[in-house]
């Protein structure tokens, strides 16, 4: 078994909870509320972007070309594909994806960025991955699940955005999943520990991610205090 297998097995049952998440489910039915919608977008754009700097970070890592490559078509893939399923959801929600943008992180949304980037500027090549990994690889178990459970069609109101995980991550994953099992064959037992220990946090942090939505969110007390006379 390889180590992305053994991580993927590990974690199974984290996969299963965020599948069987009300969020996710209501997107399968085609029922997931406005705000809902426009908070998860308004999160998701910034942990986009931190996500970017993450993966600009493992190019200033990597000492082959071909792994400069792999982490800035994935950065590509951002910038100008993952779009997509936003500018779907802000559709049903009748909001222009423009207004959700600039927005601060909500509790579980800093959290996770912060866990990303942490392990981006202190970690190994193979850590970065294990950390940002599992963020597509949810995205593709739910796509093709969602896809499996519900047959969406192009009158389902998240048909794109299901669709575009179901249908077009797996080919987009498989680079980063071989380059981390190339990485954990050479990496000693203390630094796969970690790639470990990253890659199972990042998948809390994902069920979470859904959850924040769900919930709406927020700091339990103002940033600023409100001035009273």
């Amino acid at each position: 078994m390889s180590f992305s297998q053994e991580l993927r097995q590990e974690a199974a049952h984290i996969f299963e909870a965020t599948y069987k998440h009300p969020f996710v489910q209501e997107i399968g039915k085609g029922t997931l509320g406005k705000e809902q919608l426009i908070h998860y977008v308004k999160q998701d754009f910034e942990y986009l972007n931190a996500y970017i700097h993450t993966r600009g970070l493992a190019i200033s890592k990597c000492t082959d070309r071909k792994d400069m490559a792999m982490f800035s078509e994935g950065i590509e893939f951002i910038l100008n594909s993952e779009i997509h399923p936003h500018n779907n959801f802000c559709k049903v929600a009748g909001v222009d994806y423009e207004d959700l943008q600039g927005y601060a992180l909500a509790p579980t949304a800093q959290h996770y960025t912060r866990h990303m980037l942490s392990v981006a500027h202190q970690g190994t090549l193979g850590e970065i991955i294990a950390v940002s990994l599992p963020c597509p690889w949810i995205y593709m178990d739910i796509g093709e699940r969602l896809i499996e459970d519900f047959s969406p069609n192009e009158s389902h109101p998240f048909n794109e955005w299901i669709r575009f995980y179901g249908e077009g991550t797996r080919e987009h994953m498989k680079p980063y999943l071989a380059r981390l099992d190339q990485l954990a064959e050479s990496a000693g037992s203390a630094e796969r520990e970690r790639m470990k220990e990253h890659f199972m946090l990042s998948c809390q942090l994902e069920y979470m991610f859904f959850d924040m939505a769900y919930t709406l969110q927020d700091w339990p007390v103002e940033k600023e205090a409100s001035v009273t006379k």
